[in-house]
């Protein structure tokens, strides 16, 4: 494409502005307590993770500081130990059982002290929290052990970790060594405080059955900037994996006198499911809630397949059915239902026993009737934000009608929406029907949660599973029966082996699909298993014992909510036995923190359970971070280190960044800044409001105040164009109805669509869709959702992103500039811009790489693409030639957005299409 330079003859006078700089002076108090070493060593064997977090701190005053350790890690990890070194000398953590410690419990509340060291912090962790006083120039070592059973969701494996040392750490380290038998089929990090410039710091090595992550930073690579004391190691680092799966489903694996056996069979087909959504609409669902729910709603049932039947109960104080019985997801269908979905207001009281009732009750009918397909299953899914007002309001009364209606038949799932409904009263009453409960959190991203818990429902794959190993050859086995295998979930049994048992230890699952009973066979050496474990260093040994002691423990737990209170005692008394023998802080333990003599008596750490924080929001990704105060006035942190999902920035797509630490100081720059404006090049006749006189005419000068100046707007589309390194095409969007194909490129398997909004004159979504990767990004002004495999993954924007997946490279920077890159691809950048004419952008890089055979509104611009030659002599006007179609090119002045905001004026070629 033979493009036309910059024409800078279209007559150009400059505009010179300033900008008063406000440069406030602030100092940054020296940190007194210097933290010398923090390392997180992660030992992931089989599933299993065992991470060991040291902090190493010295106290460089001369007088007596308070240090603080804290760390966050996930509400499903149990912590196992936790120890003080001060001066050579050991302060170990001591688990009791709960009554035990009451003692000590409350005496640290009789004195006003936090008693309880470990507290909710987000969605997915807790935080540790521990204070002792140090003498001038001692050092303390904290170290904290903690042990969790990685769960599959969605088809991948999660290990958090979180790292917040608010300091420059001379040695920061963190290793993570992943061992899997059946090998490891993908591999992935994500970091939110990774950059370009601190990726150098991290490297993975893996080979068929292994991997090691290992992220080390320089003193420098920490530091935010040269001039800066300030550490940009500060959020959540992510590993995700999955491992090799056959159709058998089955992997034995054996150690130390103990098995594991995970199942998660490859290749079965769906099961047709039969689902009653029931959805409250009661007052309290008023705004947000009511709307996100329609929104997350309307996208779930678009994912029903047509083998299901459905139908909808909305309730308030009374309940209402949509159809009087299940409905075929047919096209049709969903679409009524859809219109009904979008319809539904919040207002009234909360009869979630009516509503149950009813549900249950169109399930019978259908039964009856035989109106549901054969080998189906029926799942009622309850969605609520508050306790019952009307009706039956006794929670036990409820539990017991809704157990007793559905008779073992059908799975209920319950979803709490916020934190004003019992979270307790949900979990049994799911629990008591075979499902499950979880809490939605009330923030931009809740349709998210909710359409990421139905994806990991909406595809039953086994029903009425069990699991049968010779009985000379196990003991104390976990769970062995389960009502439902989802898809991407897995099923995971362990036990022991008995002294006599044989040399191969073999296994049966069976279970219906489609009506059909179904068998799967698997066997393990145990000799050779055990060598296997045996023989690598970087594991840690007799895992497998403790793996089977955590599952015991957490399943023991579930049991005790739905059990009787004659059989909690028994339940409550083993689960106990269990966690003291392995050293676990459970809600049935609590571990006392000893200190030094002549400090404040010991502390006493307690697990927390979900509904203590009833009445507390939690936002995505925040923590309630604590700053630990020295007596004399001192503030600062020791050392804070945990697990939590998401990622790093990237370099900018522009040429110059300026970031404030908004902490510390806030400055403007002093901008001079041009703009070219077209310059009259000949006498002009003026009108009645003119500014300028034909010398030749005799008039007089007329002179008016000129009106001011438009300001300056961004387009909704720049487009570098081709084997230009300067030049741009500004792309004005004058024509748009529903949802635009933007760009198309089937050999980079790339796919952009995009919903401009002509009255707001911005995009209100951006799509993104790779096609060989299965991934979808999808951007609107609230956030960034990135869905791969039916998984949903929520970025806010201007949260800083890093995370290298197989076959893209994702990165977000304080601008929140997302760059989406792969070796021999073209680069895609969004952004939700927040200068004049504010709003998501696209970006486009590398567009050199673009084959021969894209399209779209705006992949046109890359194919058969020529300037019509001048036909008069302006220099600010030309005709674009667009696969034989012609465009209006006009050079106008525009603001840059991939400049950070104010941005930088730039002249373009400006179209409309």
């Amino acid at each position: 494409m033979n493009t036309p330079a910059p024409a800078p003859t279209c007559g150009i006078m400059l505009v010179l502005l300033s900008l008063l700089a406000l440069l406030p002076t602030t100092t940054a108090q020296k940190n007194d307590i210097d933290i010398y070493s923090l390392t997180v060593d992660s030992k992931v064997s089989s599933r299993f993770a065992h991470t060991v977090v040291t902090s190493r701190v010295v106290n460089r005053a001369d007088t007596l500081q308070e240090v603080t350790f804290q760390m966050e890690l996930p509400k499903k990890a149990f912590i196992t130990n936790f120890s003080m070194i001060i001066d050579g000398v050991t302060y170990p953590g001591n688990i009791k059982d709960k009554a035990a410690a009451q003692e000590q419990y409350a005496k640290a509340v009789a004195r006003g002290e936090s008693a309880g060291l470990v507290k909710a912090t987000g969605r997915k962790l807790e935080q540790f929290q521990v204070s002792v006083s140090v003498a001038p120039a001692a050092k303390v070592t904290f170290e904290l052990v903690y042990e969790e059973l990685l769960k599959r969701h969605l088809g991948v494996y999660e290990l958090l970790l979180r790292v917040r040392p608010q300091q420059l750490v001379k040695h920061l380290q963190m290793d993570i060594h992943i061992f899997e038998p059946q090998g490891i089929s993908f591999l992935e990090t994500e970091s939110t405080f990774l950059t370009n410039e601190l990726a150098s710091a991290l490297t993975t090595s893996r080979n068929e059955t292994k991997a090691h992550i290992q992220f080390k930073p320089t003193l420098s690579q920490q530091q935010k900037s040269p001039e800066q004391e300030d550490t940009v190691v500060d959020g959540n680092f992510i590993v995700r994996y999955d491992v090799n799966r056959t159709l058998s489903g089955g992997s034995i694996q054996i150690e130390n006198g103990y098995f594991v056996h995970y199942f998660a069979p490859e290749g079965l087909p769906t099961i047709p499911k039969n689902v009653i959504f029931v959805i409250d609409k009661s007052g309290s669902m008023h705004g947000k809630k009511i709307q996100q729910t329609r929104e997350a709603l309307i996208k779930i049932l678009d994912d029903l397949s047509p083998i299901d039947k459905f139908n909808l109960v909305s309730f308030s104080g009374v309940a209402t059915q949509w159809m009087p019985s299940l409905m075929p997801a047919s096209g049709e269908n969903v679409e009524k239902a859809r219109s009904y979905a979008s319809d539904i207001q919040a207002r009234g009281a909360t009869n979630i026993d009516s509503a149950m009732l009813m549900a249950v009750q169109l399930l019978d009918e259908a039964n009856r009737k035989e109106q549901l397909p054969a080998g189906s299953v029926s799942l009622i899914i309850l969605l609520t934000d508050g306790d019952p007002t009307v009706g039956e309001t006794n929670p036990k009364k409820i539990q017991k009608n809704v157990q007793d209606a559905i008779g073992g038949q059908y799975n209920l799932f319950c979803l709490g929406f916020g934190f004003d409904v019992s979270y307790a009263f949900l979990e049994k009453l799911a629990l008591d029907n075979g499902g499950l409960a979880r809490r939605i959190y009330e923030d931009s991203d809740s349709a998210v949660q909710l359409q990421d818990f139905y994806q990991e429902v909406a595809n039953p794959l086994l029903t009425a599973v069990a699991f049968k190993y010779p009985s000379n050859a196990v003991e104390e086995v976990t769970q062995d029966n389960f009502h439902l295998l989802f898809k991407g979930s897995e099923m995971v049994v362990a036990g022991k082996l008995r002294d006599q048992s044989p040399d191969v230890l073999s296994a049966k699952v069976s279970g219906q699909l489609l009506m059909q009973n179904i068998t799967f066979q698997t066997e393990a050496g145990v000799a050779e298993q055990e060598k296997e474990f045996r023989s690598p260093k970087y594991i840690f040994h007799g895992f497998m014992e403790r793996l089977w002691a955590y599952l015991t423990i957490q399943q023991l737990l579930e049991q005790i909510v739905s059990a009787s209170d004659a059989e909690k005692q028994a339940l409550e008394a083993r689960a106990l036995g269990l966690s003291l023998n392995y050293s676990f802080v459970t809600p049935l333990t609590s571990m006392v923190v000893t200190k030094p003599e002549g400090q404040e008596e010991s502390q006493v750490a307690e697990k927390p359970v979900e509904d203590e924080d009833r009445h507390m929001t939690i936002a995505a990704g925040t923590s309630a971070d604590a700053l630990f105060t020295t007596r004399g006035g001192f503030r600062g942190q020791a050392g804070v280190a945990g697990f939590f999902p998401k990622l790093g920035a990237p370099g900018p797509l522009h040429h110059h960044h300026h970031y404030s630490p908004v902490l510390y100081d806030v400055t403007s720059d002093l901008r001079l800044s041009s703009f070219p404006m077209p310059v009259l090049e000949s006498p002009a006749r003026s009108g009645p409001h003119g500014r300028f006189h034909d010398v030749d005419s005799g008039i007089k000068e007329i002179t008016t105040t000129a009106p001011p100046l438009a300001p300056i707007q961004a387009p909704p589309v720049i487009l570098p164009l081709p084997g230009q390194s300067v030049d741009h095409l500004c792309v004005d969007i004058k024509h748009s109805q529903g949802p635009m194909n933007l760009l198309s490129d089937p050999d980079q398997g790339v796919e952009v669509t995009g919903q401009y909004e002509m009255e707001k004159a911005q995009f209100s979504w951006i799509e993104v869709t790779f096609k060989n990767l299965q991934l979808q990004v999808h951007a609107s002004p609230e956030h960034v959702v990135v869905i791969r495999n039916r998984r949903s993954s929520v970025y806010k924007w201007k949260e800083t992103l890093f995370s290298v997946m197989p076959g893209l490279k994702m990165t977000m920077d304080k601008a929140g500039l997302l760059l989406l890159s792969s070796p021999g691809r073209v680069t895609i950048g969004l952004l939700f811009w927040d200068g004049p004419g504010q709003g998501l952008r696209l970006l486009l890089r590398d567009t050199d790489r673009f084959s021969s055979h894209v399209s779209g509104t705006l992949g046109q611009f890359y194919q058969d693409v020529l300037w019509v030659p001048r036909a008069a002599a302006d220099d600010c006007k030309r005709t674009l030639r667009v696969q034989g179609r012609d465009h209006s090119a006009t050079r106008k002045l525009k603001l840059d957005y991939q400049e950070e905001a104010p941005g930088t004026e730039i002249s373009c070629w400006s179209v409309e299409l």
